[in-house]
This record gives C-alpha cells, sequence and structure tokens, in this order.
C-alpha cells in the first residue's frame, strides 16, 4: 500500500456543543453505517459520516493573514497532506479504518465569523466528506494509505 501521509490530530463535538472551532479529541471511533461515536452528527448521513481536510488548508488562510485555530473549518481529522489532491471514490486507510471521499464540503458562511474573506480563500480545499466502509479507531499520528485512486483509475499495488 502506498503511504501517502498522517493524521495530525482528530476533532469531534458532542451533542449540545455548537460553533467553531470542534474541540480536539485524543481518537476517534468510527462505525460503519453510522458515523463517529458520540459525535453530533452521527447517524445523520452515511455518505458525510466523517469529513477531512488537509494542512493546506489552515496554511492557506494563514499566508493571507487569517490566523484559525486548529478544527475551525470543521474536520474531524485533520491530515498533513492536501486530501482535495485527490477524486471522489478515492479510498484511504487509517490503522484499521477504511474511508471513502463522498462529495466535497459545500462552504459555509459561519466561516465568516474568523474573517469575510475565509469562505471564498478555502472554498477549493475547506475539506472533503467520507463514508466509512470499514470502521476503527483513529488517532494523531498514524499513518494514511491510499487503497484506491480514482486519478489512477485503479488500485494501488499493495
Amino acid at each position: 500500500m502506498n503511504n501517502i501521509g498522517q493524521v495530525l490530530t482528530t476533532f469531534s463535538a458532542k451533542k449540545g456543543q455548537s460553533g467553531l472551532p470542534r474541540p480536539k479529541v485524543n481518537e476517534l471511533n468510527l462505525i460503519c453505517g453510522f458515523g463517529i461515536e458520540d459525535d453530533k452528527f452521527a447517524g445523520q448521513d452515511e455518505e458525510k459520516a466523517v469529513m477531512i481536510v488537509g494542512k493546506y488548508a489552515y496554511d492557506l488562510a494563514n499566508e493571507n493573514g487569517i490566523k484559525l485555530k486548529l478544527g475551525s473549518l470543521g474536520e474531524n481529522i485533520l491530515f498533513d497532506f492536501n486530501p482535495h489532491e485527490y477524486n471522489i471514490g478515492t479510498i484511504f486507510q487509517v490503522g484499521d479504518t477504511i474511508l471513502e471521499i463522498t462529495q466535497c464540503c459545500t462552504i459555509c458562511n459561519h466561516l465568516a465569523v474568523f474573517s469575510d474573506d475565509l469562505p471564498a480563500l478555502v472554498q477549493d480545499c475547506r475539506g472533503l466528506y467520507c463514508k466509512i466502509l470499514e470502521g476503527g479507531e483513529i488517532s494523531k499520528d498514524m499513518s494514511v494509505k491510499i487503497l484506491k485512486d480514482l486519478q489512477l483509475n485503479k488500485k494501488v499495488a499493495s
């Protein structure tokens, strides 16, 4: 399998918690067909069970004078690479967990609380939604592997 990066940190908001940034957590327990255990969005939409973001989005904001705390983009998992370099249908493995990119996250105007310019600035890198193909635990420093990259239109050799 092709190791493409690692998890920088994880976030989850429990029911009743609102606003951004999302709280940092030590680990996420992903449950296939449900979502992230104890997350306020769990059980709502299997296609949007997990949101992944690359550090690139934070770097871009910082380069444009917008200082954001990690978790401010609403992600569950922050990667050290830009997941937007991969197409919908790409499959990642993190530990025993397998995630498939299902759609781009729409830009919400609530990001404007950080800066009026932020929504437009990160519109192409804010985050991607994933569904959980195989559940498991994800935590900081875990390696991210690619199982299927639709840019290559083939499975990546093990």
